[in-house]
């Protein structure tokens, strides 16, 4: 049998505002953007080179929802974007105005920084080592400033 994690859902508060951000300042791609009626959409964006999960943008509709906004994992990484080239990837993203909340450091498992994306959530955008089995490292350094 073989499975794939093929989405994971965000809750946002806008998409127009969340497809901007997150083709503008990440650079992914819009896969899809379908209206659904109801003022819904089924609205995919994936990063570059279409590898991996893409992001399925859901626009909060409820209170409840609207409450998780940008704090979907309690303060904790929540998504982790994995590039080939750290620098370039950083560079790029700061220059357009993703909010990095530490400086890059380098971990066993390769070059780390924190990000929030519009929302609030943190990300980790990571190169790992070549020899890194897994990009996860020690759970302390997700807690929430």
């Amino acid at each position: 049998m073989n499975q794939v994690l093929s989405l994971v859902t965000l809750v946002v508060a806008d998409y127009d505002e969340a497809i901007a951000f997150f083709t503008r300042s990440l650079n992914f791609e819009l896969c899809e953007d379908t209206p659904l009626g109801s003022g819904k959409r089924w609205v995919v964006v994936r990063p570059p080179g279409g590898a991996g999960a893409g992001l399925l943008l859901a626009q909060a509709n409820s209170p409840a929802q609207a409450a998780r906004i940008g704090d979907q994992t309690g303060g904790r990484v929540f998504l982790f974007l994995q590039t080939d080239n750290f620098e370039r990837d950083h560079a790029r993203m700061t220059a357009a105005g993703v909010r990095f909340v530490e400086a890059p450091r380098h971990e066993a498992y390769g070059i780390v920084a924190v990000f929030k994306d519009l929302c609030g959530n943190r990300w980790d955008l990571i190169q790992p080592n070549s020899t890194a089995k897994s990009t996860a490292g020690s759970t302390d350094r997700y807690d929430s400033d």
